[in-house]
């Protein structure tokens, strides 16, 4: 099914994102602009991107001692997409927005992330921005957030190091104040930062006239010492070239230096790089160290940093999302086209028979039913997780801290559950095209790769886990858990009246009953080590309780006895979901609920 006709369904006759309308911050917008907005980046993405995803994929990134080299497509892509405006597309008018609802706005990014996800759509550069929004002071929000959100300058985030990785306690960047009266630089206390960042995307190009990193370093606490930990972890604005109180480009290069260019299984379109910060190499007022200055407060960064750490996992959610979706539709349209085989009678295959589309034999069915049940369900999960942002941000009181605590628990989910299974889609897609999959003459090898990418970043699968399992289902009292809960029961209740749907209302019940049960047996015994141990398997049948519960909503959305094919594949789909994939959480249920220690307690030598 086309993208499109999917997105329509989503967005209207199951989000009802129609009416978002009537509240005033979006009294503006009608469906016709809805619609138009999504027309336009349907455009862009077909024509500036889709037809280059292989170029970025061979042309890779290099360093010619001087700058980063890339396909002249990925700059014409770049100028296309921030002359849309969809970098300010959520924002207010007063500064150059469309204030668009964040529902129609993620919608509309789904287009650019299947044509070409490492071609790159802003994410972090809207990310880097919108965190300077809710943290920065007045001159860095009109400096460096409004400078993003033109297109003008794009951002990163720094967080790991070659020695640290995911393990933020142990970074060792330093920022020191900048000499006296540092701290009454226009632009913010102004520090001078020390020390190596890794894995930086789009931590180095050409792409705009100058890049902002917001990094993670310790600064001294009173008596003069690092504090140990998380704690003593601050954030810094430090752009790569240097700046004045205006936004005017100083014309020299802050100290901030490119060690080398990370060589990737995908996404190669998008930079990746190891940067040093401070190393002399740009020396600034003759001095090493590159200038700093401070988001937030002092040994506040990582509070700060999460804000945009958590929009970037829905992100990289979506972005494995439509990987997904790109697999089943080039593994669909093989499908249809390849002949291959016969079918088996009662007396068995008649080779004088033509052979059939394999679309035509069932275990291919299975495999794009798989793919659809994975994707298609996923991309809802990712458009609820954006309604949520627009009830939290324009609901009232009450509606938007459901959303807030509802986007808590399911930030884990919509980060993993996609770039887990979505991948087994792309996985899927490879093998119905048999040994044509493996090669480069068709694009599913590329789409697995690209998408192998999700389980890592933002936070990998263990991380993912281990919030969910230990801190999301039990915060605040277990609030968001319960409320997560009250939403699935309302499901049920409704599905539980349609004859076509009251079975599936009754299996969701026993999985959400399983999920409850194995949560509170994780942690009977008070151990975070025994709870914790089983956090992924917990996550997986979590996961799968959750996209059960999408299916069955969007399957009440159907009319029934529709006669529509594209009504009649969501219900397959979720019958699909029901069947087949739904069942498989006791398994991962059994050892977390047990806290078996199997995996815990293997002894390093027995490897």
């Amino acid at each position: 099914m086309p993208l499109r006709q999917t997105l329509d369904f989503l967005l209207y006759d199951w989000l009802h994102a129609q009416q978002l309308t009537g509240r005033p911050r979006f009294a503006d917008h009608s469906r016709e602009t809805f619609d138009a907005v999504l027309d336009t980046c349907e455009r862009i993405a077909r024509e500036k991107y889709a037809p280059h995803n292989r170029t970025l994929d061979i042309e890779e990134p290099r360093f010619d001692g001087e700058k980063v080299i890339l396909p002249a497509c990925s700059k014409e892509a770049y100028d296309a997409f921030a002359a849309s405006g969809m970098l300010s597309a959520a924002q207010d008018y007063a500064i150059g927005g469309m204030q668009l609802p964040y529902t129609v706005e993620s919608a509309a990014h789904t287009f650019f992330a299947m044509a070409s996800v490492s071609m790159g759509s802003g994410m972090l550069t809207v990310g880097n921005a919108n965190l300077l929004m809710v943290h920065g002071t007045e001159l860095q929000k009109q400096v460096f957030a409004l400078n993003e959100f033109s297109g003008r300058w794009s951002g990163t985030m720094c967080l790991s190091e070659p020695q640290a990785g995911s393990s933020l306690s142990d970074i060792v960047t330093r920022a020191v104040p900048d000499g006296e009266g540092f701290e009454n630089d226009p632009l913010g206390p102004r520090y001078r930062l020390t020390g190596n960042k890794m894995w930086i995307s789009a931590g180095e190009h050409e792409l705009t006239e100058n890049i902002i990193h917001l990094v993670l370093a310790k600064i001294p606490g009173p008596d003069g010492k690092i504090i140990p930990g998380t704690k003593g972890i601050s954030l810094f604005i430090v752009p790569k070239k240097l700046v004045d109180a205006d936004g005017r480009l100083t014309g020299a290069r802050n100290d901030v230096a490119l060690a080398g260019l990370n060589h990737k299984l995908g996404w190669r379109g998008t930079t990746n790089t190891l940067l040093n910060f401070g190393e002399g190499k740009f020396k600034v007022d003759g001095r090493a160290g590159a200038v700093g200055y401070l988001v937030g407060r002092p040994h506040e960064g990582l509070r700060c940093m999460f804000h945009m750490m958590n929009e970037a996992r829905i992100g990289v959610g979506m972005a494995a999302v439509m990987l997904g979706m790109a697999g089943y539709a080039a593994s669909l349209e093989y499908a249809k086209n390849r002949p291959q085989g016969r079918p088996v009678g009662p007396a068995g295959k008649d080779p004088s028979r033509p052979q059939v589309r394999i679309i035509e034999h069932a275990d291919i069915k299975r495999m794009l039913l798989a793919q659809k049940s994975y994707c298609e369900g996923a991309l809802a999960l990712a458009l609820y997780c954006a309604r949520l942002v627009d009830e939290q941000h324009t609901g009232e009181p009450d509606v938007a801290n459901e959303a807030r605590l509802l986007l808590e628990v399911l930030t884990p989910i919509a980060k993993s559950w996609p770039s887990e299974w979505c991948l087994e889609a792309n996985s899927l897609a490879i093998q119905i095209h048999g040994g044509y999959g493996y090669t480069r003459d068709f694009p599913v090898e590329q789409y697995w790769r690209d998408n192998r990418l999700n389980m890592i970043h933002e936070g990998t699968h263990g991380i993912q886990a281990a919030d969910l399992l230990g801190r999301k289902v039990r915060m605040e009292g277990g609030q968001g858990l319960e409320l997560l809960a009250g939403r699935m029961r309302a499901t049920m209740a409704r599905a539980g009246s349609r004859a076509d749907l009251a079975a599936y209302a009754t299996a969701l019940g026993e999985a959400l009953t399983q999920v409850a049960d194995a949560t509170k047996a994780a942690w009977s015994t008070g151990d975070p080590a025994e709870a914790l141990a089983n956090a992924v398997p917990y996550m997986q049948a979590f996961g799968h309780t959750v996209i059960a519960w999408i299916w069955l909503d969007v399957a009440l959305s159907v009319p029934a006895n529709s006669n529509d094919p594209a009504h009649e594949g969501r219900l397959r789909a979720a019958r699909y979901f029901f069947h087949y994939e739904l069942p498989k959480i006791g398994a991962w249920l059994q050892v977390a609920a047990s806290r078996d220690p199997t995996c815990a307690d293997m002894p390093e030598e027995a490897f």
